[in-house]
């Protein structure tokens, strides 16, 4: 059914049982259940059926970008409309509902008639398909890459009938970055942030209620706190946030674990979010960090503050002596 995509690059295997230990031991430190309020995982968790899960992961992710004290209010007040049940609603739902729930809706890039091409997209899905399960392994089966697969779920959530819409609520302004379709060469972080969710698990965070994905072909969710910790560890040279450099992440930690490679994602990303590891390094958290031996920054950092100090001390010494000497 599926092909697990081909390593372009990837950590060696003396690397790997180097690292392996460290971050297993990371990952078991990492309080997951306390940082999901911090993260838009924490929306679909407010459900128990598997469809209203998978609505409400959907546009949780679609809408997670920017600052969360931006989005997440965005988020909250359209579930909250939709009532107990998305997927009930999306299913429902018609150009007038949408107009109703959309009236005035912007969140920077995307107005009302973007997120109604996602609810009515989603909506056609679970008509015809039963599932957004369904209509993802379709794509997958027939493209046979997860590339391919995300594009084609994409284009078919679009497949909605826009000169309609457009009519009753404006044009579409910000649909390609909400839904992107033709796929292109970015890391569509939301996209696999919403597979992994799915797919992985049930764990404390991610679900596990797509039985027809195995975890293997995943692709870590790239974003800027992942760019910046890969590049830390060794698990990536690129700096650009690509699917490319996706890709390489993916194969460095597919090199720790072949059967479930995005399992850390969770815990290095929120490491990063909480200021831990910031782009600019803190040398107090690099001391402490249960990462530092296999890290390619901190130990400079460590190293550069603690020579920094004895000639700190140094000068202080001669500013005092000289000060004695007037």
């Amino acid at each position: 059914m599926s092909r697990r995509p081909k390593s372009s690059a990837g950590l060696s295997p003396q690397a790997a049982e180097r690292l392996r230990p460290r971050l297993e031991a990371f990952l078991a430190s990492t309080d997951a259940r306390a940082r999901i309020g911090f993260d838009p995982v924490e929306f679909p968790h407010r459900y128990t059926d598997p469809r209203d899960i998978e609505v409400s992961a959907l546009l949780a992710c679609a809408l997670a970008y920017g600052r969360a004290d931006l989005f997440r209010p965005k988020v909250e007040s359209l579930l909250s409309r939709m009532g107990p049940s998305p997927a009930a609603f999306v299913r429902a739902l018609d150009i007038p509902g949408a107009r109703e729930l959309l009236s005035g809706f912007v969140y920077r890039f995307n107005v009302g008639t973007d997120v109604a091409v996602l609810l009515l997209g989603m909506g056609r899905a679970l008509r015809e398909h039963g599932s957004l399960e369904s209509l993802f392994v379709q794509g997958l089966q027939a493209e046979g890459t997860l590339h391919g697969a995300l594009g084609a779920f994409t284009a078919a959530l679009r497949h909605v009938p826009m000169a309609p819409l457009r009519a009753a609520m404006g044009p579409e302004r910000g649909l390609h970055h909400l839904l992107p379709s033709p796929l292109g060469p970015g890391a569509a972080k939301r996209l696999n942030l919403f597979l992994r969710w799915m797919v992985r698990g049930p764990d404390v965070v991610d679900f596990g209620i797509w039985k027809r994905v195995p975890p293997s072909v995943l692709m870590i969710p790239l974003d800027t706190h992942i760019g910046r910790i890969a590049g830390h560890l060794g698990l990536t040279r690129r700096k650009d946030l690509t699917w490319r450099t996706a890709q390489e992440v993916t194969a460095s930690l597919r090199a720790l674990d072949a059967d479930d490679p995005v399992r850390y994602d969770f815990a290095l990303c929120h490491y990063g979010m909480s200021g831990a590891c910031p782009a600019r390094p803190v040398p107090e958290n690099c001391a402490r960090c249960p990462l530092l031996q296999s890290c390619q920054v901190g130990p400079k950092v460590v190293a550069g503050a603690t020579r920094r100090v004895p000639m700190a001390s140094r000068r202080e010494g001669r500013r005092v002596s000289s000060t004695g000497r007037r």
